[in-house]
């Protein structure tokens, strides 16, 4: 039996007495993961990136590991949802125009100690100070790097599209705008390379691909780490008492980790590792969250029907964002019709072995958004399920 077809076996008879559609996480496959992050972070604490998690329960558990320090949050009210819940030590990864959230940071001594907000352009800090709403804690500050990858004279520009502030002199001329203004306080920097750690450089099949996508890469982390080294120093100047230098993502963890500038490593989806993370040459992990959907139809020789399955996940619309069908093996969507919303047809001989009733597992495109499907996560450890614990949506809460 390969390892493949004895997880399945064992995912298998710990859900027996469930119905499916159902998720799990293999605790297993997860701590094993988070060991691998801490490793590969070489002493430097990992912030976790909630988005990627989605689950109150495994942040908790994650963050009870040594080598794991602080969340990274994706909305400003799920930040506050945190800090009421316990947890205090939160950068929000992204700038909010939630003006309801900024009134209630600013008027609570307690959220405002435990949340940090991100901004990169002085208008940002103009609407905050308008939600106030007579709010007067200090409002805690983390500015946000642009990593991009910047060739022919900014001609040719690799990366995501995030905060306007590349050079040095622009981040210290938003960390003394900030300064200049009463009630605000800069305690970080964060700096996303996703073109570095979120972009696979081993596809299957595509050779040349693969190497320009290294040779990238190479390129973009000689180029970064001397600009965020001089980034910092810069900003240092204005701000001596900074807090925090946040880098990294899951798929360059050891070489942010490797910066002297770099204080911290935010990851999360290196946890769960859905299917973006399976070509990597930088780590290799092991699949901790699945989804499995019952078998309903059976409309011919080599074809089965699920229920459900059309969970796409958020990015550039392509087949790498759907999910894969990973447990039995061999099995494949029919191309006429793909994953759909209620049904999805999957073509394969192991589809002849498949009764009605029968599960299949998948693996999602990406980690967290697999929590916006379901409302629990059933946990297994070996052949059993230990326990099963709410999502965000579970909770009640759809933050995006």
């Amino acid at each position: 039996m390969t390892a493949r077809a004895a997880d399945r076996a064992r995912y298998d008879r710990a859900t027996a007495h469930l119905d499916a559609p159902l998720a799990i996480v293999d605790l297993d496959a997860f701590d094993s993961n988070a060991d691998d992050l801490v490793r590969r972070a070489g002493g430097k604490p990992i912030r976790v990136a909630s988005k990627s998690v989605r689950c109150r329960a495994l942040l908790e558990r994650v963050l009870d590991r040594d080598g794991f320090a602080g969340v990274m949050a994706f909305t400003l009210a799920e930040s506050l949802w945190l800090a009421r819940s316990g947890f205090d030590d939160i950068l929000l990864a992204y700038p909010s125009a939630d003006r309801a959230a900024y009134a209630e940071l600013a008027a609570d001594p307690k959220l405002a100690g435990a949340v940090t907000v991100m901004v990169d352009d002085p208008a940002q800090l103009r609407f905050i100070e308008e939600a106030r709403d007579g709010g007067r804690e200090v409002i805690r500050v983390c500015l946000e790097l642009d990593t991009s990858l910047k060739l022919l004279g900014g001609r040719v520009r690799i990366g995501a599209r995030r905060s306007p502030l590349h050079s040095p002199a622009q981040v210290a001329d938003m960390a003394r705008a900030v300064a200049r203004r009463p009630g605000f306080k800069v305690v970080g920097i964060m700096a996303y390379e996703g073109h570095i750690a979120g972009v696979g450089d081993s596809v299957a099949g595509r050779p040349l691909r693969s190497r320009a996508v290294r040779l990238m890469q190479a390129t973009a982390r000689r180029e970064l780490a001397e600009r965020r080294g001089a980034v910092v120093r810069a900003i240092r100047a204005v701000v001596p008492d900074l807090e925090f230098v946040n880098g990294g993502g899951t798929g360059s963890v050891q070489y942010t980790a490797a910066e002297d500038a770099v204080t911290e490593i935010g990851a999360g989806s290196g946890l769960y590792v859905p299917r973006l993370f399976d070509n990597y040459t930088s780590f290799s992990g092991r699949p901790a969250a699945l989804f499995a959907l019952p078998v309903v139809r059976r409309p011919g020789v080599g074809v089965v029907t699920v229920l459900g399955g059309g969970y796409p996940a958020s990015g550039a619309a392509g087949g790498d964002r759907l999910p894969v069908p990973h447990l039995p093996e061999g099995l494949r969507y029919d191309p006429q019709e793909g994953p759909g919303e209620v049904q999805t047809p999957l073509l394969g001989s192991p589809a002849d072995d498949l009764l009605i009733g029968d599960r299949v597992w998948f693996r999602h495109a990406k980690a967290g958004e697999l929590c916006e499907r379901f409302d629990v996560l059933h946990l297994v450890e070996g052949e059993t399920v230990t326990a099963t614990v709410p999502t965000y949506r579970g909770e009640g809460h759809t933050f995006l």
